[in-house]
């Protein structure tokens, strides 16, 4: 083979390629996406063939919400961590994605303490994220680390005043602080934003309870 010949083959592939073979991958994630809502155990034996292609990060990524999908919840989250911390997970946007939907699957999984280390180095990368913000709320609620978590559910009401689960776990955050009025002030506005949401429904019978208890 010629010098000329190795060269050519060794050079990078032209941004057209790289932009195609990513716009491929978009499609085929976007495809394994609607999978796991639909059929989880289709969605997970088409990850199995994508990883045996190559194991790109989109592989991953759907392998790792494909086992949340069948209820895998410690398993997946423990890959989409792993994920965002392997050098070729994406840009900062793409690694907070992975850290925040990881440290969900540890609150679901029931292990309140993972889930605040992943969603820690979430917010770290996005710091403004309002969402991360609540997710990471929730976990500190777990651990019933009260004020922590007043900080995080107020940051993400100042950014979404009116985004429904910051103002049901900040109502609760306040019940279980004794601060009533707060707490009612907050399921007040929950109650107007959806007055027949479940959660917000069960709060309201436990602030009227805790304040018969206080004479209130």
């Amino acid at each position: 083979m010629s010098l000329l010949a190795i060269a050519i083959g060794i050079l990078p592939m032209s941004q057209s390629a790289v932009t195609d073979i990513k716009g491929a991958e978009q499609v085929r994630l976007n495809e394994c996406i609607r999978l796991t809502e639909e059929d989880p155990e289709a969605a997970f034996e088409e990850s199995l063939a994508w990883l045996g292609e190559g194991g790109r990060p989109a592989a991953r990524y759907c392998n790792a919400l494909a086992i949340i999908a069948m209820g895998n919840y410690k398993e997946g989250a423990a890959r989409l961590e792993e994920l965002a911390n392997a050098p070729d997970a994406g840009g900062l946007e793409d690694r907070a994605v992975y850290l925040a939907q990881s440290g969900n699957a540890w609150l679901t999984a029931g292990y309140p303490e993972a889930a605040l280390v992943t969603l820690d180095n979430a917010v770290k990368i996005a710091q403004d994220d309002p969402e991360i913000r609540v997710d990471r709320a929730s976990a500190k609620l777990m651990l019933e680390r009260w004020e922590p978590a007043l900080d995080d559910l107020d940051f993400a009401l100042e950014k979404i005043p009116n985004n429904l689960s910051a103002l049901q776990l900040r109502s609760r955050t306040h019940l279980e602080l004794d601060n009533l009025d707060q707490a009612e002030a907050d399921l007040n506005r929950a109650l107007l934003i959806d007055g027949k949401n479940i959660e917000t429904l069960v709060l309201r019978g436990d602030i009227r309870e805790a304040k018969r208890l206080a004479g209130q």
